[in-house]
C-alpha cells in the first residue's frame, strides 16, 4: 500500500529482504483502499503486502520470511531480548564511564556502574507504563499482594537507589531502598519459580514484556542486594 498518508513499512521490508535475497522485484502498489480491497478479495487474503515468486503466492512478510527459513517470532512468544540490550548497554556504559574518568576499563567502579545503570534502565521501563506493570508484578510478588500499592512504588524505589549509586551519594538512602526491595523481590521470585513452579511473564521490564519469570528478575534482585551490601560496606569504610 503506498497512499499520500501512509505507506506499508510491512510493504518495504517484504521488498527490502527479496532484493537481499537476491531477487529483482515488481513492485505493484495499491495506491487507493479500492485497490486493495480488490486485491485481498481476488487473491482471498485478508492482509497485504503478497509476495509471489514464480507465479506462486508466498503470502505476507511473515510467510516471506519463513520461506527463506528466517525466523519469525510467534505472538506471545518468550524472549529475553529485552534484557540483553538492557544489561549489554549498562556493561558498555560502565566501562565507558571508567574509561571517561580513571583512563581504564578494569576498575572497580566501571562493575559499580553497570550495575546501577542496570537498576536505572530496568525502573525505566517500568515506568513507561505503571498500571501495567503493577499488574503483572501482582501475579507473584508477596508485598504487594498483601499491599497493592507498593506495585506502583517499586519502580521509583529502584530508579532513586540507582541514580544514588551511579553518583555514590546518599548510601544512607540507596543502600536500605536497595537492600529492602532487592530482598523481597528475590524471595518473591524464588518462591514463584522454584517451589510453587509457576509458569509467568517477568515484570522485570515492564509490564507488556514477554521475559519469563526467573533467573533474569532473580538476577536484577541479587544485583540490587549485592549492591547494597557492597555500597554499605564502602560507607562503613
Amino acid at each position: 500500500m503506498v497512499m499520500p498518508d501512509h505507506v506499508c513499512p510491512y510493504g518495504l521490508k517484504t521488498v527490502d529482504l527479496l532484493e537481499r535475497e537476491g531477487f529483482a522485484v515488481e513492485d505493484h502498489p495499491l495506491t487507493t483502499r479500492a485497490e486493495t480491497d480488490a486485491f485481498k478479495q481476488q487473491h482471498g487474503v485478508a492482509t497485504t503486502p503478497q509476495t509471489f515468486i514464480a507465479g506462486e503466492r508466498i503470502g505476507g512478510y511473515d510467510d516471506l520470511r519463513e520461506h527463506f527459513g528466517k525466523s519469525v517470532p510467534k505472538e506471545g512468544e518468550t524472549s529475553y531480548q529485552p534484557v540483553i540490550a538492557i544489561f549489554g548497554v549498562a556493561f558498555l556504559l560502565g566501562l565507558a564511564i571508567s574509561w571517561y574518568v580513571f583512563g581504564t576499563i578494569f576498575t572497580i567502579a566501571a562493575a559499580e556502574w553497570f550495575v546501577s545503570l542496570s537498576m536505572c534502565f530496568l525502573a525505566v521501563q517500568k515506568l513507561q507504563d505503571l498500571r501495567s506493570f503493577s499488574t503483572m508484578f501482582l501475579n507473584y510478588d508477596l508485598l504487594a499482594k498483601r499491599w497493592v500499592r507498593y506495585g506502583y512504588i517499586y519502580p521509583f524505589g529502584e530508579a532513586l537507589a540507582g541514580v544514588l549509586m551511579v553518583a555514590h551519594a546518599l548510601p544512607i538512602v540507596s543502600v536500605p531502598v536497595a537492600l529492602f526491595i532487592g530482598s523481597v523481590g528475590a524471595v518473591s521470585v524464588f518462591k514463584a519459580v522454584y517451589i510453587d513452579r509457576r509458569e509467568l511473564k517477568c515484570a522485570c521490564v515492564g509490564g507488556n514484556s514477554n521475559v519469563p519469570l526467573g533467573f533474569v528478575s532473580l538476577t536484577e534482585n541479587l544485583f540490587m542486594i549485592g549492591m547494597g551490601l557492597w555500597m554499605g560496606a564502602r560507607a562503613l569504610g
